[in-house]
């Protein structure tokens, strides 16, 4: 026999004692604060409530799948987080709290502030059970006027003035810290015989720092380290310290623009295709893409499902960067798209990064499997 009592379906809207009821809490239960949201405890279940709205840095409906947790929580919280059965979810709507189903916490990052009692959330992700139809997530994450978002005059100078070109993206797409906030200007290492591009990129740095990297990093202090390839300056590693990224260490008169060699551990390095004035916009462009607070992720398409993907973008004219992933990049204003090698040779991982949720509009949503997708 079918059951008679079945609970919510999504999207209904309940009463704060329905909702209270669905988990068999009490009129005494605690509401535990987590962030801009709550947390309830009850006997037959914990249901965390957030407001309807998307403001970074603080907890809501972030996607079609996602409910983001930041902020403080105390201990309860974590240990209910890391609980198997999971959590009924509500966003709390003029009408009252609407239900989005049921879902458990995927990523858990906290820490717990020196002398402090309560933990704060650094990173936690709630995974909904169901994807929200795009309907029901404007109704709990309404769309924001459509933001500024810098420019492509950037891409006309790429094989004229790279410098230009460099200088153009990297203050269109980071905005400048505070005067306050600034780092002095600094030579790294005390060196004076850094690469024209190099230079340049430590002193935009000054003021964007995000340049130097989100996934990766252009290390501030170029270290010297001496292998069979002879003397190397260090220049970026990846984030596990997989591999690394140098050029010849030639100091007193550093070539103008030189090679840069891509060397995974001990194996023998493989030159980038770009010298080191495209590699620095490659990596700005990459890093840009990794560090966004709004990301589309996809996996193993096929060429045929890749185009659409890239029609209304314009292609940035340079040579694959990383050797083996072999990515390529496409702009639009507020985007960037890199797309690279898969698992296989005729498959395809995309990953693009935004100024704001209303920029990945230009990348459609049906016919791609995504593994993210923030608009």
């Amino acid at each position: 026999m079918a059951d008679e009592n079945p609970g919510p379906a999504l999207g209904d809207v309940l009463d704060d004692g329905q909702a209270r009821a669905l988990i068999g809490a009490t009129s005494g239960a605690e509401d535990l604060r987590v962030g801009g949201a709550t947390m309830t405890i009850g006997s037959a279940g914990t249901l965390i409530i957030v407001d309807a709205g998307d403001v970074p840095g603080r907890s809501g409906v972030w996607n079609a799948r996602e409910i983001r947790l930041l902020g403080p929580a105390p201990a309860p919280v974590l240990e209910r987080l890391w609980d198997p059965p999971g959590f009924h979810l509500m966003v709390r709507v003029d009408e009252g709290l609407l239900h989005l189903g049921t879902g458990h916490a995927e990523v858990i990052g906290s820490h717990l502030p020196p002398g402090g009692t309560v933990y704060e959330l650094d990173d936690c992700t709630v995974r909904l059970q169901t994807s929200l139809n795009r309907a029901l997530l404007d109704r709990v994450r309404p769309p924001r006027p459509v933001a500024a978002r810098p420019g492509l005059e950037w891409l006309d100078d790429v094989n004229g003035d790279r410098a230009l070109a460099l200088e153009r993206f990297v203050t269109g797409w980071y905005p400048a810290t505070t005067d306050g906030a600034a780092k002095p200007p600094f030579v790294p290492g005390g060196s004076t015989d850094l690469p024209t591009a190099l230079a340049q990129l430590y002193r935009l740095a000054v003021r964007r720092p995000g340049v130097l990297g989100a996934q990766n990093r252009i290390v501030e202090d170029p270290r010297r380290r001496t292998d069979r390839c002879g003397d190397m300056r260090v220049i970026g590693v990846e984030n596990q310290g997989g591999f690394h990224w140098s050029t010849l260490w030639t100091p007193g008169e550093p070539e103008d623009d030189p090679t840069v060699w891509h060397r995974v551990h001990d194996e023998p390095p493989v030159a980038e295709n770009e010298p080191l004035s495209g590699f620095l916009l490659q990596f700005a462009l990459y890093e840009a893409a990794m560090g966004a607070d709004y990301v589309a992720t996809a996996h193993g398409l096929t060429g045929a499902e890749v185009e659409p993907l890239t029609r209304e973008l314009r292609p940035v004219p340079l040579r694959p960067f990383v050797p083996g992933s072999a990515k390529r990049f496409h702009a639009a204003p507020g985007l960037v798209l890199s797309v690279s090698k898969g698992w296989r040779e005729d498959r395809f991982n995309v990953w693009a990064g935004a100024t704001d949720r209303g920029a990945l509009g230009l990348l459609p949503h049906d016919g791609v499997d995504w593994l993210v997708f923030d608009g």
